[in-house]
């Protein structure tokens, strides 16, 4: 017989009376010497189905097995339940035992466990209910991503994970060598000789693909990336990761405006698919972690962001008489406790602050006529702070040179960048959305590490 989903079973009461057939892992088994409950969990939903065993037609050696952790198949009639908190479960038939879990040393038995503990069981932490609940929406939103653009008709860009430039000029990089590091080659001048290296000089992973999108832009019109990106920051809060994913669509003949229509409409695209597609997950989530978090979903959904000038924004916080940890003032980078500020206690909504100073922000940004701002924007959201950051792009060439010499960076690695503004330079602009932060805002979790199924950080590259 033909293995069923539990979330299928779940959601299809007219199964009830038919002969169906599961495979999945024990979560808890309890009974007497009658009746034995198992509650099974195939990872297809957060709910379990219970397995009845009449024990005149098992034996305790059969059954003996069937620990939290092991894996097996069971086929039998589908009955409605008289049990609380479920609708129908299996009267067993047949049993196949695919593999034991070790009640002495499996590690996720039925009591609770902290995140920070499941953080050293990576592999196996997706196994319970609340990481099987998060992986769910993390997979949602990837879907959700790639049907937003692709039903606009944007062009799903693939962008290199090796490069030989550094986006953001923060020079935080994961050098990529095949150099005997025990013995460098060396020059007469001493420094190290890539030109013996694999690739004939310095590589790095990618901090992010959006200067080579913006190549995509300029000839295809509007693309997107969504891939992995790489920061060696030594940065060990609950908002890092050294490796992590990104979004980043680049649209040719948008100016600052179209690009805060577009990052509005698509992270509410994306909340909404969430809620849409795993409504049950979510309310897990909300009853075990985050009470507010459907109402801070239907908050967004629910509110068109409100949208102000950086230079507007630092006169709010400059004024409303709160002691901040970090002092704000006009040039200073907004910290996140600044912008929760604007968006929960202030506008108590979204908010896209814009036209920041141009010397707190990368050098492909297009400059104001005032010499001092940039059309950058950045959406803030309430418990987060940032979540997307763009920009107009810088279309002058003339402009965007003077920029890169300014900031001393090599012209070398900025030839081909510098093209797009030589043949045929159009405005165009772009954002990024760390995929991340979007699960985190979607799951109501506090920290990065709980919503990427193995994470990066600093000291740690387990699993």
């Amino acid at each position: 017989m033909k293995r069923i989903k539990i979330a299928r079973i779940l959601a299809s009461p007219e199964l009830i009376g038919s002969e169906v057939c599961v495979k999945g892992w024990v979560r808890t088994r309890r009974g007497n010497k009658f009746v034995q409950f198992v509650a099974l969990n195939d990872g297809s939903c957060v709910g379990n189905l219970q397995i009845v065993f009449d024990m005149n037609k098992f034996s305790d050696e059969q059954l003996k097995e069937i620990t939290t952790g092991a894996s097996i198949g069971v086929c039998g009639k589908l009955v409605e339940s008289m049990g609380k908190g479920q609708t129908c479960e299996i009267q067993a038939e047949t049993l196949e035992i695919y593999g034991t879990a070790d009640p002495a040393t499996y590690p996720l038995q039925k009591k609770g466990h902290t995140l920070e503990f499941l953080r050293e069981k990576a592999h196996l932490r997706p196994r319970t209910n609340t990481f099987g609940a998060i992986l769910r929406v993390r997979s949602a939103l990837a879907f959700a991503i790639h049907k937003f653009f692709q039903e606009k008709g944007f062009a799903y860009l693939h962008t290199p994970l090796i490069t030989g430039s550094d986006c953001e000029g923060a020079g935080a990089m994961f050098q990529v060598t095949t150099l005997p590091l025990a013995k460098l080659p060396l020059t007469e001048n001493g420094e190290v000789d890539y030109s013996k290296d694999f690739f004939g000089k310095p590589t790095a992973l990618t901090v992010s693909g959006q200067l080579e999108g913006e190549l995509g832009a300029t000839a295809l019109g509007e693309i997107y990336t969504f891939g992995p990106t790489f920061r060696a920051e030594n940065s060990n809060t609950p908002r890092h990761l050294s490796e992590f994913w990104m979004i980043e669509p680049e649209m040719a003949f948008y100016d600052i405006t179209d690009n805060m229509d577009l990052a509005e409409e698509f992270v509410k695209y994306c909340i909404r698919y969430a809620l849409d597609n795993c409504r049950s997950d979510i309310e897990f989530l909300s009853e075990h972690f985050d009470k507010e978090l459907i109402g801070r979903l239907e908050f967004v959904l629910n509110n068109d962001f409100v949208r102000l000038t950086y230079t507007e924004g630092v006169k709010i916080l400059e004024e409303c008489g709160k002691k901040f940890e970090f002092p704000v003032h006009w040039g200073t980078d907004l910290q996140s406790e600044h912008e929760r500020y604007l968006v929960e206690q202030h506008f108590r909504k979204p908010v896209i602050l814009t036209d920041y100073p141009k010397e707190i922000k990368a050098f492909y940004m297009k400059q104001n006529a005032d010499g001092k701002t940039v059309r950058a924007m950045d959406v803030l959201f309430p418990n987060i702070g940032e979540i997307i950051g763009g920009s107009e792009r810088e279309a002058d060439y003339d402009k965007l040179l003077a920029r890169i010499e300014e900031l001393n960076i090599p012209m070398k690695d900025m030839w081909w960048y510098l093209d797009t503004r030589r043949y045929g330079s159009v405005p165009h602009s772009g954002f990024g959305l760390g995929f991340e932060r979007l699960v985190l805002f979607v799951t109501g979790m506090t920290n990065i590490r709980d919503v990427i199924p193995f994470p990066r950080t600093p000291n740690n590259a387990e699993f």
